[in-house]
């Protein structure tokens, strides 16, 4: 079986409040990106995992994908080993949940090619144990996400007749610098009503909270965001924790110069 885990960017994302259990609770809308990454699953004698692509930094054993496997064998003591080839194209800190993709994705492929009958809900549940983001990508559909990001509400939300720029800069933001210096705070605003207001609206009040702490150490990603901006975006943004930064055009797609720094993608929506 092959699947294609896509990333999501984040339209707006507010640090709410800390939570007694260290997390904190978050309001953001997660909205999918046809940007992928491939992962082949075939039954196997015994369990492997070979990558390929951009490489994958830090303990292989830690990977989602052998995490989410590992997750169904407690709960299905059958489950056979399985040979997985992962072939990355979403690069790791970026802030597009390349990761959790994998992850997510590996549960809902595992579900159908062992017919294991697990349900939506019990597939997001599982997934949650992998990320906070882990869920969404279970459901991947546009979202007013809230608590840790597990607390899903469908939004209405078409963007179709815009063209999405992702401009990756290839630097790794670590969340803990993110959360450095953040300041919770309320936004005061019904993000699920405000989304839908058009996109040429959102710059006067749709604010990743993130951007205060990582644009001051990284000033190449504040730069982005300007650029995308002097190149005629009706709205730009970080995407989670960065670094990536996302641009929204109207229309078609843009013909744009080489950003500051970092790779550049369109896509259509």
């Amino acid at each position: 079986m092959i699947v294609f885990p896509n990333c999501k960017i984040n339209l707006g994302l507010h640090v709410v409040r800390k939570r007694p259990d260290g997390y904190h609770d978050l309001q953001t809308v997660f909205f999918p990106v046809p940007f992928r990454d491939m992962l082949e699953i075939v039954p196997a004698q015994a369990f492997r995992l070979d990558a390929t692509g951009l490489p994958i930094p830090g303990d292989p054993a830690k990977n989602l994908c052998i995490r989410a496997w590992e997750l169904l064998k407690q709960r299905f003591p059958d489950l056979p080993p399985v040979h997985l080839l992962l072939h990355k194209l979403i690069p790791m800190g970026g802030g597009l949940g390349g990761g959790s993709s994998n992850g997510s994705f590996m549960l809902i492929a595992l579900n159908r090619l062992f017919q294991l009958g697990l349900s939506s809900s019990e597939l997001q549940a599982l997934a949650l144990q992998l990320g906070s983001d882990c869920p969404f990508f279970i459901v991947n559909e546009p979202v007013v996400a809230t608590g840790r990001g597990e607390q899903m509400q469908p939004v209405s939300l078409n963007l179709n007749g815009y063209t999405l720029v992702l401009v990756m800069p290839g630097l790794h933001v670590s969340t803990a610098q993110a959360f450095g210096g953040i300041r919770p705070r309320d936004p005061g605003i019904d993000l699920r009503t405000r989304i839908t207001e058009p996109p040429e609206t959102w710059k006067n009040w749709l604010v990743n909270d993130f951007e205060e702490t990582v644009f001051p150490a990284f000033p190449d990603i504040r730069q982005i965001k300007e650029w995308l901006y002097e190149q005629g975006a009706v709205y730009a943004s970080m995407t989670g924790t960065g670094s990536t930064v996302y641009g929204l055009f109207a229309g078609d797609a843009p013909q744009l110069p080489e950003p500051p720094r970092g790779a550049l993608r369109l896509f259509s929506l």
